[in-house]
């Protein structure tokens, strides 16, 4: 019959039917935690009215069952209390009250009067290339913003969460042909038996976290795992019968530019993710964190479109007006938003502070990439200092600069020193060059990498300590102490990868302070090296052949190319 119905019917019915099947198995499994009190029931029924002998083994079965009744109850009533009590997972947002974005809400709602569904009863932001509704309904979640508190079962819409970028780099028309679907959603959330089905499955997913690792809670664990199992295929295609029954109905609005809005969530992805790697992440673990994510990928994918052919024509859309202009307060919103994922995507703390403060895009250079290198010089140096000082070997001529007993005066004419008082143990690339390359360079780049990832274990497991103490009862999202970062970006680096980038930054160090080089930001690369006002991105080539093969032949024409005094010392910090 399912099968003969056309259209966002059709996929009601289907997600209705799962949704019948998932209380199904509620039922049963009520009905087999009654079944040993109706037993008991008959049983003591039978006794008063002379149908069953009182005594002998009637009586001890009869006692053995109400027993075995008492406790099936005091089980299931232990069960359906965390079932019902257990707080669902919430995802991490930043919320939109109606009075920031009035233009936003109302686009909303003439959206869903249009798709002939509830309006959404509230929207928040979330940093991710993804948009959903989310049920916030239930008593521990308390209600949205502006919104007054109601019962789980009137059937209160649910909350409409937008990906940060989309706002800033959708034009509007293009953001509300992406939200249709997703905002016809709603229609079916309404429906009593698919909303009701839904509340069981978040119950039981978050009476298992409730349980997990609480030994007293085995058995109450056990029974929602069991149920959840029992749920999973008809949830899954109630789901599915949903998003079909949403994106049907949806299929009237808009329907050309939703193809170009879902062209543009791709390059959006892209052009996030490379933000968040490349650019955030450095910032992030300097302690300081990019104010303007969102207003970022902007110009992150305003430059992919510059450089890829394939981008070709979306920088044009441009003069449309974008969706950030439906914000009262677009800065604070991105601020919020930006805050909020650097907790999820690094496990910052939840609120700013001495350690942990914004930079704006003009400020990067400067306070993130300058400071990253010399942090890494300064870090690269204090292992070369570490390592055991070679001594000349007396066949092989003169020794080279670092082969010199630390603080000891070097006289004048040894090869690339430039006068008689300079320390050997200066922070200088020649000093980095000479360990690496030099006689006694047999196995000091794999040392180097083990004494680097020590350290910067050492550093990281630090700081994880002190956004813990931060964070300790906090009053914002504190569901999440603990557990952020949520999503982390990238694996730790190996040995061999934090050297290249040590090395890399010394050099960076030296071509900023001797050659007039300059700390700059690509949106797409993160931390650059401008020369002359140009990116030069040969460097790292160069690098690689030192570390890899111990080559310095590349990087020391490289070093005469831009002007660089390797045996001066850099500054660090």
């Amino acid at each position: 019959m399912i099968g003969l119905v056309a259209g966002p019917e059709a996929g009601v019915l289907v997600a209705r039917a799962r949704a019948l099947a998932v209380l199904r198995i509620r039922s049963t499994a009520l009905a087999v935690a009654l079944l040993p009190a109706a037993a008991a029931v008959v049983l003591l029924a039978g006794v008063a009215m002379g149908h069953i002998p009182d005594g002998g083994g009637w009586s001890t079965a009869r006692w053995a069952v109400v027993g075995a009744a008492v406790l099936a109850l005091v089980l299931a009533a232990a069960v359906g209390t965390v079932v019902v009590r257990a707080r669902p997972a919430l995802s991490p947002t930043v919320p939109i009250p109606e009075e920031t974005a009035p233009d936003l809400y109302r686009m909303v709602r003439d959206l869903a009067e249009r798709l002939d569904v509830p309006a959404p009863s509230a929207m928040a932001l979330t940093p991710d290339c993804d948009s959903w509704l989310e049920d916030r309904t239930h008593p521990a979640h308390g209600p949205p913003h502006g919104i007054p508190r109601v019962s789980r079962r009137t059937g209160a819409a649910p909350v409409l969460v937008i990906g940060s970028p989309f706002l800033w780099w959708m034009r509007v028309a293009e953001l509300r042909a992406l939200l249709a679907p997703v905002v016809a959603g709603t229609g079916p959330s309404a429906h009593p038996d698919i909303a009701a089905a839904r509340r069981f499955v978040r119950g039981l997913d978050a009476a298992v976290a409730v349980a997990a690792g609480r030994p007293a809670l085995a058995f109450v664990g056990g029974v929602a795992r069991l149920l959840l199992r029992s749920c999973r295929n008809h949830a899954t295609e109630m789901e599915r019968g949903v998003a079909a029954a949403a994106s049907e109905r949806a299929q009237a609005v808009d329907y050309g530019l939703r193809v170009v809005a879902q062209e543009q969530v791709g390059l959006a992805y892209a052009g996030w993710d490379r933000l968040l790697n490349r650019v955030a992440l450095p910032a992030w673990r300097m302690g300081r964190w990019p104010s303007r994510l969102d207003a970022g990928v902007v110009s992150a994918l305003t430059e992919l479109s510059r450089r890829d052919r394939l981008a070709e024509g979306f920088t044009s859309r441009l003069g449309e007006r974008p969706a950030c202009d439906l914000l009262e307060e677009p800065g604070a919103m991105d601020e919020a938003a930006s805050l909020l994922a650097a907790r999820l995507f690094h496990g910052g703390p939840a609120m700013a502070g001495p350690d942990w403060s914004p930079v704006a895009w003009s400020q990067y250079p400067e306070e993130v990439v300058d400071r990253k290198w010399r942090l890494e010089a300064a870090r690269l140096h204090r292992c070369l200092d570490d390592l055991p000082v070679p001594y000349p070997d007396p066949v092989t001529g003169p020794p080279v600069p670092d082969a010199v007993p630390a603080r000891a005066a070097v006289p004048a004419g040894l090869p690339g020193l430039p006068g008689p008082e300079l320390d050997a143990a200066a922070p200088t690339v020649a000093r980095v060059l000479s360990r690496l390359t030099g006689p006694a360079a047999t196995g000091v780049a794999e040392e180097l990498e083990a004494r680097l990832s020590t350290e910067v274990a050492r550093e990281a497991a630090s700081e994880e300590r002190s956004v813990d103490r931060a964070a300790f009862g906090s009053a914002a999202e504190p569901w999440l102490d603990g557990l952020t970062p949520l999503f982390p970006l990238q694996p730790p680096r190996s040995g061999r990868e934090l050297l290249t980038d040590h090395v890399t930054a010394m050099v960076c160090c030296a071509a900023v302070d001797t050659a007039g080089a300059r700390p700059g930001l690509d949106w797409l690369d993160g931390p650059a090296l401008l020369v002359g006002g140009a990116r030069r991105a040969d460097l790292a080539r160069t690098v690689l052949s030192l570390i890899e093969d111990g080559d310095a032949g590349p990087l020391r024409a490289w070093l005469g190319e831009v002007g660089v005094r390797p045996e001066k010392p850099v500054r660090l910090v």
